[in-house]
């Protein structure tokens, strides 16, 4: 049997949709599964021994194409899917774009979110297999594993994290900018400040808050990541507050933040991919929630402690609110501190 997966986006997204690789392979080890991802992410499934192939795929610039010239544009990967003469298509996606992979592969079955669940309407005219997800299904990653659980009924409940493949390469060049350090000795809290919407960020002063205090309380090394120029403009200020000890690191490719995430003994930041990242491959974390919210988007073991804000409208999933400010420092530093020491030091260590 072959399979394929569409997921396309976004960081956190394609992370929490990991677990489907292990329920579909504890349902049938023999199947090929194939993983349709946008190209910006294809290096957390690269190598991943679940799969057999991951398609590539450029939509950044869908909006701007249109629908008529992306379809032009994806003519040989449309051609490709078609070609291998899939059994099953899962689109744990739920959108328009999702849905025009899903439709195209002409798979015999094609399952998809129900349209109390799917995110994009249009979506629904892809699939013909609809998934309702229950209440028990809240999780993200239960959501997407509720759509395999459609396609293989008989299959075992399995856990929500799955880790993403890594690279030797990448730890080595790790370890060895580490060593010109002279941290690869040293504990590691790893801080990622930023996230995809302004509703997901905690307030920069309490951030730079944060970091002093660890840093002259604690004497932890911070390590500070970034995606893009102003995250790193925001990084950079971070480290300045510390005072010492902390280091903003150069941005590189999916594989080393995969290193890096997987060498740190913490991570700390909002709704955002490096933290959902770093859940995955059994790093304890600290989030921070917003507008999202920390039981649905959050990881869900005892490794980590989730921090949501006070304010009676959170979560609210807005991407932009008057009140923004007001509630960017509506968690406090010393909650957020204190949850950190716990899982530094855990009763019993």
């Amino acid at each position: 049997m072959q399979i394929l997966i569409v997921k396309l986006s976004a960081f956190g997204d394609v992370v929490h949709a990991l677990p489907v690789l292990s329920f579909i392979k504890k349902a049938d080890a023999s199947v090929a599964i194939d993983w349709l991802v946008e190209d910006r992410f294809a290096d957390l499934l690269e190598g991943h021994p679940k799969l057999r192939k991951v398609y590539r795929v450029q939509i950044k610039n869908w909006r701007a194409q249109g629908i008529l010239k992306t379809l032009r544009n994806s003519t040989q990967l449309l051609a490709a899917l078609r070609k291998q003469h899939y059994d099953v298509v899962l689109d744990v996606q739920g959108n328009i774009k999702s849905g025009i992979f899903t439709l195209f592969s002409q798979a015999e079955k094609r399952f998809g979110f129900d349209r109390f669940s799917v995110r994009e309407i249009p979506n629904l005219w892809s699939t013909n297999c609809k998934v309702a997800i229950k209440e028990t299904d809240f999780h993200i990653s239960a959501r997407a594993i509720a759509i395999a659980r459609k396609a293989f009924p008989a299959c075992q409940p399995i856990t929500l994290n799955e880790s993403p493949s890594f690279c030797s390469t990448a730890t080595q060049m790790l370890d060895a900018k580490l060593h010109k350090l002279k941290l690869n000795k040293k504990p590691l809290i790893m801080l990622h400040a930023g996230a995809a919407w302004p509703t997901k960020v905690w307030s920069l002063a309490r951030w730079q808050q944060l970091a002093f205090k660890l840093c002259n309380q604690n004497n932890s090394v911070l390590i500070l990541t970034w995606g893009h120029l102003a995250e790193k403009n925001q990084a950079t200020q971070i480290a300045h507050a510390a005072g010492k000890n902390a280091y903003v690191w150069p941005r590189g490719s999916l594989a080393e933040l995969v290193a890096l995430v997987r060498r740190a003994n913490l991570v700390v930041g909002g709704d955002t991919g490096p933290l959902h990242l770093a859940a995955a491959v059994g790093t304890p974390t600290v989030s921070i929630y917003r507008a999202t919210d920390s039981h649905r988007n959050g990881p869900g073991n005892m490794s980590h402690s989730r921090l949501q804000s006070p304010f009676v409208c959170s979560p609210c999933l807005q991407k932009n609110c008057h009140q923004n400010t007001e509630c960017a420092e509506s968690i406090s530093v010393s909650d957020v501190y204190n949850a950190i020491y716990k899982r530094l030091h855990p009763i019993g260590s």
